[in-house]
């Protein structure tokens, strides 16, 4: 069983919106709502935090009033923040960390996640969606990473041994590299919300 971080405390600038990311409305629900429906349905996931800033007032008043466990940290960035918040939870091993902007994700691509971090016996796990796939539905592309000589886009889903986060020294990284829409539809922009709503009504 693996304890899990839903990052909700960015300032979602690139969505130029007045309302908090983690709030936007996504086929009549919060995205972040989206999002612990699939924690909720893990069966691998331990408990959950939604990390939260004064960047996102609002998604931590939600998060209260639905009865989840917020933690609140300096907004210094997503780095930072997870950091700041293993830290302060004390988790030492394999923790579970994902945006609250991917609001087709399951419980089931958790769990299989999970397994599959600890099956690889590394440090850390990304999971990626080629960029292809991205640009093919229309999507944006914000966040890429290198993996094998290889671009990808970032889901923002990872699994890290709670100990490299806050310690020193190489990490030992693995990847999964799917093109499964539970994965691809991340949302950075109006548009990728329209494309995303369009695809889930299908």
């Amino acid at each position: 069983m693996v304890p899990t971080l839903i990052m909700a405390g960015g300032r979602g600038s690139r969505m130029g919106l007045p309302i908090e990311k983690p709030m936007l409305p996504f086929l009549g629900k919060p995205l972040i709502d989206w999002v612990v429906g699939a924690v909720l349905s893990s069966q691998k996931i331990s408990e959950f935090y939604v990390i939260t800033s004064t960047n996102t007032p609002k998604t931590e008043a939600h998060c209260l009033s639905m009865g989840w466990k917020i933690l609140h940290t300096n907004a210094e960035g997503y780095h930072d923040d997870l950091k700041q918040a293993v830290n302060k939870l004390g988790w030492r091993g394999p923790v579970l960390t994902m945006p609250s902007d991917v609001p087709a994700i399951t419980g089931k691509i958790l769990d299989r996640v999970i397994m599959e971090f600890e099956e690889c016996g590394k440090d850390f796990l990304a999971v990626f969606v080629p960029i292809e796939k991205r640009k093919r539905l229309g999507l944006s592309i914000s966040s890429t990473d290198e993996y094998q000589g290889n671009w990808y886009a970032v889901s923002g889903i990872n699994i890290i041994n709670g100990t490299k986060i806050l310690g020193e020294g190489k990490t030992e990284t693995s990847a999964i590299i799917t093109q499964e829409i539970e994965v691809t539809l991340n949302i950075n922009t109006t548009k990728d919300l329209e494309i995303a709503e369009q695809i889930m009504k299908k």
